[in-house]
């Protein structure tokens, strides 16, 4: 059995107790065991913030983007390998795998490209200057420089590759170190990953640390110059975020919790338009890639109550032909849960929506899977769930399965009611909402809005290259207000924000021009 590493201090570091053990979800087979014993997890948050943080600094913006092409570089050759990896420690299939893994190495490569809008710099220019006397000899600038700590990066089970990769991205393009803790149920792949990287000789050192295990006091040490960006539950969020020395430093703490986002069927949408297609073909990949095991998945369905029972036939007829079960078998198109844990939850979860909603199709149980043996394996079947009659307080709106399950909300159409009824989940990173209406469209934005951190517009304009609400695109915000968090990760150079101060430069014009390379006439 494997025993993961942490890569801390420029070297590879495996503990002697203290483990947890890694299962395959498929068979349930222990496959590695994970422990941060051992770590010195104050020499670790020291030798990022100096040895890393100073190597990183030397570098302008253009060098920092070649180091990220470099990384997604070395990730992609290595493609194979890891998703065969990913089949092991994920149970996902390799499709799903495949969009994990490029999701990390398309990120990095984003970011490394887009270096060049920043140019042989080491500050940014944020915003248009102005002369601040009478004339523009006294000159006022902003600009943001990096921290002089650590980006500690908590990633969730889900993603293991995309999950650390899209904050590990910015961080470095802005100039600081990472220290990366994987979730321990998948961080093989991490691991695997960062090994990867370390081979390639890519990262300079000190810039990217693993910890493979607990985080032990990690978080106690962190202070005002250093960041905290974490994807996970909103319980455990709240927990992080509320660390005495966090609150008493104002530590930069960003969060991307689970939400429950909602799909939403306009009622101008015609049976049988492409609008129609194109919200069955998305709902549908929502609820059941990587088998429900998204932030971005859709929980919520609102659908005109005209439409309801043919909605739901046609959901439950593409569910009925998912095979789920062991990935390495050809015929599978959807794996198992990732733990038992998972597992559990997503059993547990479902009975408490079917006490107020009625299952149509499913039953809200473990499952056997094809190419398993019986009796094995975190497998759970695509289920769907009907409330025709929801109110504000129902547990659809609070209580989120992190697993292929979804309820049909019929409403009455009309996108006032549909921003009503998504707004009752608290705030989410993602809704769609499906109208080929520009009016329905802009009422819609206008209510819902304070309540998402994206709005997917499905369309027939746009239908032909739409990749699906759930696919969080580097060029746009990922992050949503409440209950998702309150954070913000991706879109484009606003990523960097997290991970630089902004400073107001008050003087000669001349002067802040050299400092910043602002050459802009007034």
């Amino acid at each position: 059995m494997k025993t993961l590493k942490s890569y801390v201090c420029g070297g590879w570091h495996e503990a002697d107790g203290g483990f947890a053990t890694l299962y395959n979800p498929s068979t349930e087979e222990a496959i590695a065991q994970a422990s941060s014993q051992g770590v010195d997890f104050g020499a670790a948050l020291a030798y990022a913030r100096e040895r890393g943080g100073s190597a990183l600094r030397e570098l302008d913006f253009l060098a920092r983007g070649e180091l990220l092409k470099n990384m997604s570089k070395a990730l992609y050759e290595k493609r194979d390998e890891l998703i065969a990896l990913s089949l092991e420690n994920t149970g996902t299939t390799r499709r799903d795998a495949k969009f994990d893994l490029d999701g990390a190495t398309g990120t990095l490569h984003y970011y490394g490209a887009l270096a060049s809008a920043l140019g042989p710099n080491k500050v940014i220019v944020d915003g248009e200057g102005q002369k601040l006397g009478r004339s523009a000899r006294f000159w006022g600038e902003h600009v943001r420089v990096p921290l002089r700590g650590a980006a500690v990066l908590i990633n969730a089970f889900n993603f293991p590759a995309w999950g650390f990769a899209e904050k590990a991205a910015a961080a470095i393009l802005a100039g600081m170190p990472v220290i990366i803790k994987p979730a321990t149920s998948t961080a093989m792949v991490t691991e695997r990953c960062i090994e990867i990287l370390v081979e390639a000789d890519v990262v300079p050192d000190g810039v990217m640390s693993l910890i493979c295990g607990s985080a032990g006091d990690l978080l106690s040490r962190l202070d005002s110059q250093d960041v905290l960006a974490f994807t996970g539950s909103a319980d455990t969020a709240l927990k992080l975020k509320s660390g005495d020395n966090l609150l008493a430093q104002c530590t930069r703490v960003n969060v991307e919790a689970d939400s429950l986002n909602s799909a939403v069927l306009a009622g101008d949408v015609e049976p049988s338009s492409e609008t129609w297609g194109l919200f069955l073909n998305d709902v549908f990949r929502e609820i059941t890639q990587k088998s429900g095991q998204k932030c971005t998945a859709v929980r919520r369905i609102f659908i005109p109550a005209e439409h309801a029972d043919t909605i739901q036939a046609e959901l439950a007829q593409r569910m009925g032909d998912v095979v789920v079960g062991n990935p390495t078998d050809p015929s599978v198109t959807m794996g198992p849960l990732a733990s038992d844990a998972q597992l559990a939850d997503a059993i547990e979860g479902t009975k408490s929506l079917a006490a107020e909603s009625k299952i149509v199709h499913g039953h809200g149980e473990r499952v056997d899977g094809a190419g398993a043996e019986a009796g094995k394996g975190y497998f759970f079947a695509p289920t769907l769930l009907r409330n025709d009659d929801t109110g504000a307080d129902d547990l659809v709106h609070r209580r989120e399965v992190f697993g292929p399950v979804a309820t049909l909300l019929p409403y009455d159409g009309s996108a006032e009611k549909a921003a009503e009824l998504v707004a009752m989940g608290g705030g989410s990173l993602v809704a769609s909402y499906y109208s080929d209406s520009d009016d329905n469209a802009a009422t819609f934005l206008a209510a819902a809005g304070p309540f998402s951190g994206r709005i997917y517009l499905g369309s027939e304009k746009m239908a032909e290259q739409a990749p699906g609400s759930g696919v969080a695109l580097p060029q746009s915000l990922h992050g949503g207000p409440g209950r998702a968090g309150g954070g913000e990760e991706l879109g484009g150079l606003r990523a960097l924000n997290l991970y630089t101060q902004r400073v107001a430069l008050q003087g000669s014009r001349k002067m802040l021009q050299n400092l910043t390379g602002n050459t802009s006439e007034e």
